[in-house]
């Protein structure tokens, strides 16, 4: 039987946390991986570093390397929901992504999803593709 990962609502991830734990935050991308790294008092979270992506054998080895030296204790990742609410392949990808990281990398922690339709790289995706403000459009 395959292990599911443990995918809690976001308010319910600190609750999950041992005392001290932090929150590592993922934005996956095609070709790398951005990380950030909560406080312990989870009040802020500040960028870490970029995860060139390989293989996931590797990607999935920084990652549980990045958890175990600074006292994470739950992940969030971003999730890229279509600004209509739907939910297209790349959500797709990135649930599977997070699947593997526990029934293939034995990464054993609770795991929330934030939905990253009102980021700032998500808003830009939006005006750039859909409403056609590229830069050349917007200097015009």
């Amino acid at each position: 039987m395959a292990r599911i990962a443990p995918v809690v609502p976001l308010e319910a991830l600190g609750a999950r946390l041992g005392k001290g734990q932090r929150l590592l935050g993922l934005d996956l991308g095609e070709k790398t991986i951005g990380v950030a790294i909560s406080d312990s008092g989870l009040r802020v979270a500040s960028p870490l570093k970029t995860i060139r992506r390989t293989r996931f054998t590797r990607d999935a080895a920084a990652l549980k390397a990045l958890c175990a030296a600074r006292n994470v204790g739950g992940l969030v990742i971003g999730l890229p929901v279509n600004m209509d609410g739907s939910e297209g392949p790349r959500c797709d990808s990135v649930r599977q992504f997070a699947a593997n990281l526990h029934q293939i990398a034995g990464l054993d922690l609770p795991i929330a999803f934030w939905d990253e339709r009102l980021s700032s790289a998500a808003v830009e995706r939006f005006l750039i593709g859909e409403a056609d403000m590229s830069r050349a459009r917007r200097r015009a």
